[in-house]
């Protein structure tokens, strides 16, 4: 199952009025009622770039009389960089670099012929940019069957996600969990596809079994919180381009 932020099972009430962005020598701060945020941990919160700290802000205003944390991703994207990243950098482009290791754009159904098709004009285009760009090279698969994927190849993956800074690691970690590929989530930390778009060549299956046999509501349900978080990771990286 495709890791997602979960809701809690207590609310936060909401305890501010006015949502603003500030900026001092830090960074770009969230303020509430004009006082800055802080991560749950208390660490000051600071952005980057303007473009994050608004994209922040935004779901702070959103917010009605309780808060709803499972809406607030990159908030939540936010306190894990400045959190965890740091101390755990080598650890989560290990992440990375085993999702590389199973990647699910390398493993191709072996039918039906309609399937595999789509499969391979919405997977070979990425897999062809990984290499030609980055250097990845991967072995297709047909089958459920694991393959060895070139251990260069994993090593090039964690050496990507450890040039990356904190808040783009945390980016990055969050999507390939999200898709599932490690070139998902290249793909779209380097722009070469939308968070929508990359969503959708992830569930490339999930969509050729639901023409076949209907919408289940409580998968669509989902699909869409899915497919939001997505769109909100597209905006994050766009947004640390500009820092």
């Amino acid at each position: 199952m495709r890791k997602g932020f979960h809701e809690p099972a207590e609310k936060p009430r909401r305890f501010y009025k006015d949502v603003s962005v500030g900026e001092d020598a830090a960074g770009f701060a969230v303020l509430l009622d004009g006082r800055a945020l802080r991560t749950p941990k208390g660490q000051p919160f600071r952005a980057p770039s303007r473009e994050i700290a608004e994209q922040v802000a935004e779901e702070w205003a959103a917010q009605g009389e309780t808060l709803e944390l499972a809406t607030m991703h990159a908030t939540r994207l936010a306190n894990t960089a400045l959190e965890s990243i740091s101390q755990n950098r080598e650890a989560v482009a290990g992440q990375v670099a085993q999702y590389a290791a199973s990647d699910l754009v390398c493993y191709f159904a072996e039918g039906p012929e309609a399937l595999v098709s789509r499969q391979v004009a919405a997977w070979g285009p990425v897999l062809e940019r990984a290499q030609a760009e980055e250097g990845l090279s991967f072995v297709r698969a047909a089958g459920i069957v694991h393959r060895e994927q070139p251990s260069e190849t994993l090593e090039k993956v964690r050496a990507l996600a450890l040039e990356l800074d904190d808040f783009a690691l945390s980016g990055l970690a969050f999507g390939v969990a999200l898709f599932g590929s490690a070139v998902l989530g290249i793909a779209v930390l380097r722009g070469w596809l939308g968070g929508e778009a990359a969503f959708e060549l992830s569930r490339i299956d999930e969509a050729f079994q639901e023409e076949k046999w209907g919408v289940d509501a409580e998968a669509a349900e989902r699909a869409d919180k899915l497919r939001d978080e997505a769109r909100m990771l597209e905006r994050w990286f766009r947004g640390l381009d500009a820092a």
